[in-house]
């Protein structure tokens, strides 16, 4: 997630280390022919990104937010495996999981995703560059390699015998997709799960993300849960997220109740927020404004992108 986005309001026993590309993400074995490449936050990567192999190709999960780090991560698939890379899922339309598609593309790739992810890459990813983007910023936002193939709630891709689905959930943007490997026991959620990390509430409905939350056990049982922030995941940590998103909704309502409104609100909340979750990765960057963004979500006064017309999946 670029520092942009995150002031805009940015295990398993088979899990093991492989690679590390230098400070942008550690390559992580987190199932049968399954890797979840995960940023370090302080790298060009930003988002979580990952791949699996199949019998006759690979599928991509995330592209990061640079094409550098998107360049390097091809190079680690090739050391592993020398088939083709026919798919990319983007998980939901944000710059630090889409802007490396264009690395997977040259190579052939489809680019699969929600079609809302199709619909706002190049327009909504603009309001995260601030007021007076520069511009070749804008060019960049306005360059992204888009999807090819939309699904309006679920699609399964093949890999020769092996599924991957693709799975719709609500809450984070409007146009989040799960991707499961099932064979592997491997679920990538997009930033529909962050590990210890304050998560980005620019566009969520978070009571929306609340039953995506309860419903990912109920749905997929035992499984390593890759998030879009922060290293892979146990059913442990979606509850403790979970409870991360019910606090600030919780307290946020208090201080409405109170009368308090604007930065008032935020400043009788962060302390709150920081006595719970204050060694949380993004702290700095997104606890404030996720606190005013959920103001503005009970309130009914909150902004979020409109969702597209939908049909069936296509190409």
């Amino acid at each position: 997630m670029t520092k942009s986005i995150l002031t805009a309001g940015v295990l398993a026993c088979c899990l093991s280390a492989v690679a590390q590309a230098g400070a942008d993400y550690n390559l992580q074995k987190v199932g049968d022919r399954v890797w979840a490449a995960i940023s370090t936050d302080t790298g060009k990567s930003d988002g979580n990104a990952g791949f699996v192999i199949g019998d006759d190709g690979i599928a991509v999960i995330d592209t990061f937010e640079d094409p550098a780090p998107a360049r390097d991560l091809l190079a680690d698939i090739h050391k592993i495996s020398n088939l083709p890379i026919k798919f990319v899922v983007n998980t939901h339309y944000h710059l630090d999981h889409v802007n490396g598609n264009g690395v997977f593309a040259a190579e052939g790739a489809a680019i699969v995703a929600h079609r809302n992810v199709r619909a706002w890459a190049r327009s909504e990813n603009l309001k995260f560059l601030g007021p007076n983007p520069k511009p070749e910023q804008k060019a960049m936002v306005e360059a992204i390699t888009l999807p090819t193939v939309v699904h309006d709630g679920a699609v399964d891709l093949y890999l020769g015998s092996r599924r991957v689905t693709v799975r719709f959930y609500p809450g984070h943007t409007g146009g989040d997709s799960v991707v499961s490997i099932p064979d592997a026991k491997v679920v990538f959620c997009g930033d529909l799960l962050w590990k210890e990390h304050i998560p980005n509430f620019i566009d969520a409905n978070t009571p929306a993300w609340i039953k995506t939350l309860d419903a990912f056990p109920a749905d997929y049982g035992v499984n390593t849960w890759v998030p879009g922030h922060g290293g892979p995941a146990m059913v442990e940590d979606i509850a403790t997220f979970r409870e991360y998103i019910v606090d600030v909704r919780t307290w946020v309502a208090n201080a409405r109740a109170e009368g308090k409104s604007g930065d008032a609100l935020v400043k009788s909340v962060l302390p709150e927020v920081r006595a719970k979750y204050g060694k949380w990765g993004y702290f700095d960057e997104l606890a404030s404004a996720g606190i005013q963004e959920t103001a503005e979500e009970l309130a009914g006064t909150k902004k979020v992108p409109v969702p597209v017309a939908s049909g069936g999946a296509s190409q």
